[in-house]
């Protein structure tokens, strides 16, 4: 059971001046301008059974990138066993590109299982995506393409060798009943106060 999901738009981007380290009393700071250098796409697929993820970056994001990805799963899994995909509703994930490349008897084994429609949050890999976001990504300095895709991949090597599992705390029964109780503070007049007429 794969979660999978591309990570788009990338940006490699190299910060005007050196990041300023944290000090006594002072956070770190980076400048506020930047240089572009390009972005890339990252394919993940999120092992739910050893939180393991197997990645690959990619100019695009389109069908065809997404059938190289799926090659490369069909290759790393192991043949005797059934592979289940966790996918959004993105129009990529349905193309006929990936379509045409499911047809063959050998790719039977394939079974998507998509998300409803603005639920992506559901998908684990969705998580992993925030964390090396906030771990590596958004604080580090690429000056090429290359540059961010190596340090990609070395993250990826990083987490793999010691992965975490996600794991969820709360059960169907406490969400909704959180939900509930949500519904029932929030009256028409939180959203829309009634406006008193001018006094004449």
């Amino acid at each position: 059971m794969l979660c999978v999901e591309e990570k788009s738009q990338i940006q490699a981007l190299d910060r005007t001046a050196p990041i300023l380290p944290l000090r006594p009393g002072l956070p770190e700071r980076q400048t506020h301008d930047y240089k572009r250098h390009g972005t890339t796409t990252l394919f993940a697929a999120f092992n739910i059974l050893n939180g393991k993820v197997m990645g690959r970056c990619l100019p695009r994001h389109r069908g065809r990138e997404f059938v190289r990805f799926l090659h490369e799963l069909e290759k790393e899994v192991p043949p005797d066993l059934d592979i289940h995909l966790i996918v959004d509703n993105y129009s990529t994930h349905k193309s006929a590109t990936v379509q045409r490349w499911l047809r063959p008897k050998k790719r039977r084994r394939f079974h998507f299982h998509f998300t409803p429609t603005s639920s992506s949050w559901l998908n684990q890999v969705e998580r992993w995506f925030g964390l090396i976001t906030d771990r590596m990504i958004r604080r580090g300095t690429f000056h090429s393409v290359a540059e961010l895709e190596r340090a990609i991949y070395q993250w990826l090597a990083h987490w793999n060798h010691e992965p975490q599992l996600f794991i969820w705390r709360a059960t169907a029964d406490v969400i909704l009943d959180k939900v509930r109780v949500r519904e029932n503070h929030c009256t028409e007049e939180v959203f829309w106060p009634r406006v008193a007429p001018p006094q004449s």
